[in-house]
């Protein structure tokens, strides 16, 4: 491969595939420490810069709160046993764009946020990018 890595060739592959995301910065919300760190991985081979993970409601209010720079988030639902929905509605209070990621199904989620992105996990770097494309989008 030229001197080129397996994850090099599929980032520049991503990234050709959807150029609007290179540089978008993305706050993870993940409560699972494998699971951010493999989304932020995925993050890196599409282009995008992770600005921030949190692994809580609190660390997360706190991260939006105090100005961490991000354009988009990606919200999983089930933070420790607590839903993510008060930083759901805080990114609504401050017009910040997100999705929810779960693992377990939209359940009450398509009511209480009509009109939000939901990635149903496990996904690919593929589909991450096309949802982060449409919510860079809007």
């Amino acid at each position: 491969m030229d001197g080129m890595t397996a994850t090099q060739s599929a980032a520049q592959s991503a990234a050709a595939i959807l150029p609007g995301l290179a540089g978008v910065k993305v706050l993870l919300v993940e409560d699972e420490w494998l699971v951010a760190m493999l989304v932020e991985e995925l993050l890196g081979e599409i282009g995008c810069e992770v600005g921030g993970v949190a692994a809580s409601v609190a660390e997360a209010q706190s991260r939006i709160e105090s100005g961490v720079e991000f354009d988009v988030a990606i919200l999983d639902v089930n933070l420790g046993g607590e839903k993510s929905f008060p930083v759901a509605e805080a990114l609504i209070a401050r017009h910040r764009p997100f999705m929810f990621a779960t693992g377990f199904g939209p359940a009450d989620i398509a009511q209480r946020f009509p009109g939000v992105s939901l990635l149903l996990k496990p996904y690919s770097a593929r589909t991450l990018a096309k949802s982060l494309e449409n919510l860079v989008r809007r």
